[in-house]
């Protein structure tokens, strides 16, 4: 009986094993995707009085590594050039990069790094990490929708990711626009982000 017993627990470890091995087999880690600049924005809108302007930077990029199935191992990083920002109006650009605002001189870049992915639901997750902007760090909480995975039908063995990232900051906490009265108040504190990314990697 003891004999059988022993047999009957090491075919059940066995039958265990095998079942994690599936798993791991099945489950695909987490793997780097390139953005793909021409189907990529990074824009924002702020109240003036009462209309908003609404703007972008032209010059960015990020580094995505994603995986439904492995958010240990899935992080995001982004660095915008903040030269780069554009309303379509010379004079306010300039503006904005000027100490009233950006100081583009001396904080050339604006940096997101994540530190967890957290699931939501099917489509959408929380991305929790540093946003560093003027010199000034905090942790926030971005929420990233993906938008859409298939198959790249002009690059065999491929296959395209899209996502999305709308939330509001207040312009305040990183201390842009608060050295001018006038910028503060005239420009409204929370400023609406809008990011939107299409990204491809290899099967």
């Amino acid at each position: 009986m003891k004999f059988k017993m022993k047999k009957v627990k090491i075919a059940l470890l066995a039958s265990l094993l095998l079942l994690a091995s599936g798993l791991n087999v099945n489950a695909q880690k987490a793997k780097k995707w390139n953005v793909d600049k021409s189907h990529a924005s990074v824009n924002f809108s702020v109240n003036h009085f009462f209309s908003a302007v609404t703007g972008k930077f032209k010059d960015f990029s990020g580094d995505i590594t994603y995986a439904p199935d492995d958010l240990e191992g899935s992080k995001v990083s982004f660095t915008i050039q903040t030269k780069s920002v554009d309303t379509d109006e010379d004079e306010r650009d300039k503006h904005l990069q000027s100490e009233d605002f950006f100081a583009a001189e001396k904080f050339p870049t604006i940096t997101f790094v994540s530190n967890k992915f957290v699931k939501k639901s099917d489509k959408l997750y929380e991305v929790v990490g540093k946003l560093t902007m003027r010199g000034t760090s905090k942790e926030i909480a971005l929420p990233l929708t993906i938008t859409g995975r298939m198959d790249n039908p002009w690059k065999k063995g491929y296959e395209i990711l899209g996502f999305s990232i709308n939330t509001t900051l207040d312009r305040t906490d990183y201390g842009v626009g608060t050295g001018s009265l006038a910028a503060t108040a005239i420009v409204g504190d929370e400023v609406l982000i809008s990011i939107s990314m299409e990204l491809d990697a290899e099967k």
